[in-house]
């Protein structure tokens, strides 16, 4: 790698690893809450707990019940940041935006120790959810876009192992934070320091390209001779990649159709994969987020489960090694989740051991978040590049949405997760195990550029073809044997 790749790749990594910090602050938060106010709402508590004068209760006790909204408006930021994320990073450079939401970020952690009002901290948890998505769509873009085409497996598996380091990293220093303000401190006093780190990320090849910034490219590739090298290639690929869209545009536009994205969207195999595509996001929007964010409920200290919970996502790192194609792998990775969170399910409710029961818990996020690792790929590969733009776009949507409807999901009484919640955490994927099956296998295939390569893309076997090839296997295998007990029988008639 280039010496621009190597600073790129671990200053993202960092950026990963603090973001994780604040995704589940409301775990925390909850935690915290539970120790410091044990006897309800407006108890007498440490002066340092509060941010309060002497002899005044502490005013977070006071509006516990607020806290709960808190994750509510997390996942509403998510969603605003998907909407308005990717346009601000095409206008304005995705390094610019990052670096903005980089800082509101850390800044997000400090001022709830600061002011430790309701009302602040709602609004702040929401702008949270806003920088997390842009952080998250910015830092994924500049990964990809800075790796060579046979390596862009890797930035979608190794910026997710760092925001679960970074989850294991979290979990000791809220433990060994006492307070609210210390919690809010040890969290993002440290991103604090690393801001000034962030400088020195390079913008996208692609958006200078596209933006004719040719001085800011001359400058990256008179660092070195590697990066020089580097950024040839790149810009290679992404020339090519603009010619062909380029191409396919023309082509739309030169026909009869006047409507062409409406034309293009409403044709059976772009709308049947669509409507896969987004099934399966929203599954796994619900059953990924609805495992993290009831972590604690699993009979195991919300603390250690959260250290464990970060750690079982950790092989996701293996996932780009596997060579089984897109749809196999998504389907096995589905399926296993599914089965995972059923069992965790029965075992919870038989009075299983905690430990069992979180384990498998734990082993379905990590089937789940491997499924969702394949879909960002499978997306991309599924849809033509006339309306690939859109169509990600709406997959995405219907992501946040799922996240935004966990959130929704009204808690057991007990604290438990209720029955019904953890009966579409284990059926979601799995139903969409079973629609993977009408999905081509796109791994090794061009990326299409028409409607008519997708109709070009190889099909999925039926189950009546699949029979057939059962059949025709036993067959061969049953001649394959027959003809040495025929020759001895023969041989001893001879005889």
């Amino acid at each position: 790698m280039s010496p621009l790749q190597i600073s790129l790749y671990w200053r993202l990594s960092l950026v990963f690893f603090f973001t994780s910090f604040l995704f589940f602050l409301d775990i925390f938060t909850a935690a915290i809450v539970a120790e410091t106010c044990p006897h309800g709402y407006g108890t007498e508590v440490n002066q340092s707990e509060a941010g309060t004068e002497s002899g005044k209760t502490d005013s977070v006790c006071d509006w516990t019940d607020l806290l709960a909204y808190g994750q509510t408006l997390f996942m509403v930021g998510l969603l605003l940041g998907s909407l308005v994320g990717g346009a601000l990073s095409d206008r304005y450079g995705k390094r610019p935006v990052l670096l903005v939401c980089v800082c509101l970020h850390a800044a997000c952690g400090l001022v709830p120790a600061v002011f430790p009002q309701p009302v602040l901290f709602l609004a702040v948890r929401c702008l949270t959810g806003v920088c997390c998505c842009c952080i998250n769509s910015c830092s994924f873009s500049l990964a990809v876009e800075w790796t060579a085409p046979a390596a862009r497996l890797w930035p979608p598996a190794f910026l997710p192992f760092c925001f679960s380091l970074g989850t294991m990293g979290g979990a000791p220093l809220a433990w060994l934070s006492l307070t609210w303000r210390q919690l809010h401190l040890s969290l993002s006093l440290p991103q604090i320091i690393c801001l000034p780190l962030y400088l020195s990320i390079p913008e996208s090849p692609r958006w200078l390209l596209l933006k004719r910034r040719m001085d800011v490219l001359e400058r990256y590739r008179s660092n070195s001779p590697a990066d020089k090298q580097c950024l040839d290639l790149l810009l290679d690929s992404t020339w090519s990649d603009l010619q062909k869209a380029s191409e396919a545009g023309e082509e739309t536009k030169s026909g009869d159709c006047t409507p062409c994205d409406i034309i293009h969207l409403r044709h059976r195999t772009v709308l049947l994969r669509l409507l896969i595509m987004s099934s399966l996001s929203a599954a796994s929007a619900l059953t990924y987020y609805g495992i993290c964010m009831n972590i604690s409920s699993f009979g195991v200290g919300v603390y250690s489960a959260q250290f464990f919970s970060g750690l079982s996502e950790a092989p996701c790192l293996l996932v780009p090694l596997v060579r089984l194609g897109r749809r196999p792998i998504s389907m096995l990775a589905l399926f296993l989740s599914g089965a995972s969170c059923f069992l965790s399910l029965l075992l919870s409710r038989y009075n299983g051991a905690p430990v069992l029961v979180m384990s498998l818990a734990l082993l379905g996020k990590l089937c789940i978040l491997a499924a969702l690792f394949i879909s960002i790929l499978y997306s991309i590969e599924l849809f033509p590049t006339v309306v690939r733009q859109r169509c990600v776009s709406l997959v995405n949507l219907c992501f946040r949405l799922g996240c935004l409807a966990n959130s929704l999901v009204p808690a057991h009484p007990n604290g438990a997760i209720s029955l019904a919640a953890m009966v579409v955490y284990s059926s979601g994927p799995i139903i969409g195990c079973a629609l993977c099956m009408l999905l081509p296998e796109t791994s090794g295939v061009p990326l299409p550029d028409t409607l008519e390569d997708c109709e070009r893309q190889p099909p999925p076997p039926s189950i009546s073809a699949l029979w057939r090839r059962r059949k025709l296997v036993c067959s061969q295998s049953r001649k394959a044997e027959m003809p040495p007990v025929e020759k001895r029988d023969t041989n001893t008639a001879l005889i």
